[in-house]
């Protein structure tokens, strides 16, 4: 198990978040006390599935963009209708 100090998380978070992919425990450290963990999953059940954007939108909107205003179109996004 790997220790890295708070400041090593903002600074050097690619870093970081690559030992916790390849499997690896990581303890945080602040002033030399530790107190918290950042650990890889367990095991994920089935790939995450993409969402293509462009393609939903173009389903939500077959006309083109909105004119008008943005609130309408949230309420839209989120079936406010």
């Amino acid at each position: 198990m790997k220790t890295a100090t708070v400041a090593d998380l903002r600074n050097n978070f690619a870093t970081l978040s690559r030992w916790v992919h390849g499997g690896e425990s990581i303890i945080i450290t602040k002033r030399g006390i530790p107190f918290a963990t950042v650990s890889p999953v367990k095991h994920r059940k089935k790939p995450l599935k993409s969402v293509n954007r462009l393609e939903r939108l173009k389903k939500l909107f077959p006309s083109g963009p909105v004119k008008g205003d943005v609130r309408e179109v949230i309420d839209i996004e989120r079936g406010n209708t």
